[in-house]
């Protein structure tokens, strides 16, 4: 053995003895693994050290030595066997143990953590920005970023607006330290003077700014304080300033913003949570964050008795409380969960309170309130309550029925549940029409489930319910049959392209998630999805894999409540290794943090990185409380009473007691023992039983024991990944007959699609268009590990493209609005052109795109509830719906397109009518308004 090796195998058995002697830390010297000295060598040399270790009690307590890695800092070495480990962290029963970070579990109600935040000890002097007008991504193309290397300097030298960088270089190894100011300079002398001279500045791809739109100059970037989230840069104040002279702007910000005092390394409870169910186990890490929760979840109740959404955040948010009470609140809190619903009706319909360009029907995932509602009356048995919720969830179906629903597919459009921050799960070039077009796996089944909630509910009613068992089973037929992906094994997360839709082939979590516990996924496929699905170190990704370029939040990230979902997901299958995984990452991260962020950095298991992240978050909470009610209990509330169906992994085994739970008009106290998918015995006040159930007309208090059968689970794969991101977004263009695209770094061939089919695959960067009257092409990039890239914005050749200017068939609007085409542009309003008639002649009978150039300035691309809906007539038939995102607050002369709508057509005059119905409500009701420029026909 050479020296180095015995200077390595001396060092990685000198152990540190903490936490009560149950842990060793120990530092591993990777010299000899970068020598090309195995993990498992080191291992057995280390363990014949130990052994001949004149300390006996060293001998006594070391059984067990972690797996080693050569990048890690440290390992683990286990005295008591844990319930989970891996490279990264161990979980035992009563600590959690990251490298030098240790949570121990003092009491059931202590809980001491001296957990720091990795984040600020390696800020990169390496800063990717942009610049921006009006908060938009409008300087530079996708992917192009100014960049600087910070050495001893606090400012930057003076870079000319829409300048294209020079070519990036390697990230230097050293970092910035903490709370370092910095100013930032730009020369927009350029755009102030096309604004006088034009009135408008014109932006790499051609798009006009308008002066009379003019806001302000932004930074954006990707290092804290800086931000990528564009439409949100004025709201972290990353508004540059003139300086003395009017062509400079400037701004200056704290890099590397860390204050490590002012996060609890203690928590103790506070709150009286006597009268809330009790949880004992032989696990009193799960026993500690079974009560933290319980206690956040008390202080997440507000004064008007709703349910507030985190810390940071107050209100109720539709999805956020529907997911928290199917996850645990019907069952905690039913009657605070009632009040909170109520608060997001409007009009006798379910409000989309955010979400893409104006929310609804953008968004379309309002309908989570519908899953929170049923279970709230399958745990209450509330007649009364369902008789409130049903004329809401009728109303609101039929008007999504009418406004998002594809015949071809069978399914709806809008945008993904929960993932509603645009670039965090969809190409740059996608803007909000385009998120409306799309549809996605999560969305749809949360669609399926809500048509077979509202069945049972007409049942129940006693009216007519095949027409909602219909559309159910038609959404999941278009899922399995335009979504799930053989070759892979799981769901793809959506179909995206605007008129020829495609699948994107990333995971989905939640989505697949939620296919498995409503039964959109048969058992073969949900086998299939939890064995499969790309699972990384710190737990289950929202999406698999990553985006390039975009920061930590969706992308790259890993949320509790999601993680939760698939947990129970995992559970319904039997797979014993991926609850494992799933638990440990709850516990992992609520233990080291002391509280239930929202989210957490995939590549690091941090809060710290993401875009934003709260304390105290409600769907969190839920999460780790359903791991017990859900997993450990394995509750299942039906109309006639409640299942007990316990899931329970060896390593949580042993005796787990919840107490005085509140069912009804019955007091539960509920016993498990052992461990398994599979029940032994069954006693119910002291009788024994064949079922775990609890009739829903039982009263008084009733002790249920159930003894599992200590089986072994049915299955134990895992697809444990490394975490990887795929290429940029290819940038196709149009140059006569030929189709361009940009050569991309380390890609190993490009996908070409036309009008949605794969049409060859090749290493080239362009193809000759051969003559079509109509054809939409993409281009995507693949690697050398087989991720797929985002497609392209489709590039279309068509030879037959008609425009009709709208002011010739109604009033011109008076607005000074500008940058539009023809003489003016036509108001559409709540009051104002209500209906809207033109008649145009077409020359061949043939099917036909139509969509409309408008503009809405009522709010910002992200959120807010004014996105404009109307409805589209040909030749007295009703074709759908044309729906008009907002596009910038105040920027209204800000023009895009409208969806199309793929229409036929007949030879000579057609009838076309842009009109008002009552599906066409928005989400704000009284503000429904857009600027509608020109009619566009294109000839498929």
């Amino acid at each position: 053995m050479t020296p180095e090796a015995r200077t390595a195998i001396s060092r990685f058995t000198k152990l540190h003895i903490f936490c009560n002697q149950d842990v060793f830390s120990a530092r591993i010297i990777t010299l000899a693994e970068s020598k090309g000295f195995r993990s498992s060598q080191l291992r057995k040399a280390a363990k014949r050290n130990v052994e001949q270790d004149k300390t006996q009690t060293m001998i006594k307590k070391i059984l067990l030595f972690t797996s080693l890695i050569g990048l890690t800092s440290c390992c683990l070495v286990k005295v008591k066997k844990s319930m989970y480990q891996s490279d990264k962290f161990v979980i035992l029963k009563d600590k959690v143990v990251q490298g030098d970070n240790v949570t121990e579990v003092v009491s059931p109600t202590h809980l001491k953590s001296n957990y720091k935040s990795p984040a600020s000890t390696t800020f990169s002097r390496q800063i990717k920005f942009k610049f921006s007008i009006n908060e938009k991504d409008n300087e530079l193309p996708p992917g192009v970023d100014h960049w600087l290397t910070i050495g001893d300097e606090h400012q930057s030298p003076i870079i000319t607006f829409g300048n294209k960088p020079l070519p990036f270089s390697n990230q230097p190894k050293i970092y910035l330290p903490t709370n370092y100011e910095y100013s930032f300079k730009v020369d927009v002398s350029h755009v102030l003077k096309q604004f006088e001279e034009k009135g408008y500045y014109e932006s790499y791809n051609g798009s006009k700014i308008a002066k009379n739109d003019f806001k302000g100059f932004y930074i954006a970037g990707g290092s804290e304080p800086l931000t990528w989230d564009f439409v949100n840069l004025d709201n972290k104040g990353l508004k540059l300033s003139p300086t003395d002279n009017p062509n400079i702007y400037s701004i200056t910000v704290k890099l590397n913003p860390y204050n490590e005092e002012s996060r609890e390394k203690e928590w103790k409870l506070t709150e009286d949570i006597s009268m809330k169910p009790k949880y004992v186990s032989e696990q009193p890490l799960v026993d500690a964050l079974f009560n933290l929760s319980l206690e956040e979840a008390k202080k997440n109740i507000e004064p008007d008795s709703t349910l507030r959404t985190g810390a940071k955040w107050g209100g109720v948010w539709t999805r956020d409380v529907s997911y928290s009470t199917l996850l645990a609140f019907a069952i905690l809190e039913p009657e605070v969960c009632k009040i909170s619903l109520r608060k997001k009706v409007k009009r006798g319909r379910i409000i989309q309170d955010t979400g893409s360009g104006g929310a609804w029907p953008v968004s379309s995932d309002r309908t989570t309130w519908v899953l929170a509602a049923w279970e709230i009356f399958m745990v209450t048995g509330d007649q009364t309550w369902l008789d409130e919720v049903y004329p809401i969830i009728k109303n609101t179906v039929e008007d999504d029925y009418k406004t998002i629903y594809n015949s071809k597919t069978g399914m709806s459009s809008g945008e993904s549940s929960f993932l509603d921050w645009r670039e965090q799960t969809y190409p740059k070039w996608m803007d909000n029409k385009d998120i409306y077009v799309s549809q996605n796996l999560g969305t749809n089944v949360v669609h399926y489930q809500v048509n077979r909630i509202l069945s049972e509910m007409a049942k129940i009613k006693g009216e007519p319910y095949e027409v909602y068992e219909e559309r159910a089973a038609t959404i999941k037929k278009g899922i399995n049959d335009y979504l799930w992906m053989k070759d892979k094994g799981y769901y793809a997360q959506y179909l995206y392209g605007r008129d020829n839709l495609i699948q994107s082939p990333r995971y989905e979590a939640l989505g697949e998630a939620l296919a498995i516990l409503f039964g959109v996924a048969d058992k073969e496929q949900a086998t299939s999805i939890i064995g499969k699905s790309p699972l990384t170190d710190y737990g289950a990704t929202c999406i698999y894999p990553q985006i390039p370029g975009i920061p930590p939040y969706h992308n790259n990230g890993i949320w509790p409540f999601v993680q939760s979902y698939w947990n129970w997901a995992a559970a319904k299958t039997g797979n014993e290794t991926v609850l494992n995984h799933g638990l440990a990452s709850l516990y992992r991260a609520g233990g080291l943090f002391l509280t239930n962020y929202e989210n957490m950095v995939a590549e690091t298991g941090d809060f710290w990185g993401t875009e934003i992240n709260s304390d105290r978050m409600l769907w969190s909470m839920a999460g780790n409380l359903a791991m017990v009610h859900r997993v450990f209990m394995g509750m299942d509330f039906k109309s006639d009473g409640l299942y007990l169906n316990p899931v329970v992994p060896k390593v949580y085994g042993g005796t787990k007691t919840l107490s005085n739970f509140k069912y009804r008009n019955s007091t539960l106290n509920i016993t498990v023992k052992g461990h398994g998918t599979q029940t032994k015995a069954i006693v119910i006040d002291g009788k024994n039983v064949d079922h775990a159930f609890i009739p829903k007309d039982w009263s008084g208090k009733h002790n249920i024991t159930i003894e599992l059968a200590n089986n072994e689970f049915p299955y134990q794969d895992i697809n444990l990944v490394k975490n990887q991101f795929t290429l940029p977004t290819v940038l196709a263009s149009k140059d006569g007959n030929l189709l361009k695209w940009q050569s991309i770094e380390n890609v190993q061939e490009y996908k070409i699609y036309k009008n949605g089919q794969l049409l060859e695959q090749t290493t080239e960067t362009l193809l000759k268009i051969e003559a079509d009257n109509y054809a939409s092409y993409t281009v995507s990039a693949l690697d050398k590990n087989g991720f797929e890239g985002f497609m392209s914005e489709p590039v279309v050749f068509a030879n037959n493209v008609k425009k009709v200017e709208i002011e010739d068939f109604a009033t011109m609007s008076k607005l000074p609005y500008t940058n539009y085409s023809g003489k003016g542009f036509v108001e559409i309003s709540t009051d104002n052109n209500r209906i809207v008639e033109l008649t145009i002649v077409i020359e061949k009978d043939a099917d036909y795109l139509i969509d409309v150039h408008y503009s809405n300035g009522s709010g910002p691309w992200n959120t807010d509830n004014k996105c404009a809906i109307r409805s589209l007539s040909v030749n007295e038939s009703y074709e759908g719906v044309l729906v008009f995102p907002q596009r910038g607050k105040d920027e209204w002369s800000e023009w895009g397109f409208s969806n199309s709508l793929k229409v036929s057509l007949k030879p000579g005059i057609n009838k076309l009518k842009i009109h008002f119905e009552d599906w066409n409500n928005n989400m704000n009701v009284d503000v429904n308004t857009a600027m509608l420029d020109y009619l566009r026909i294109i000839e498929k």
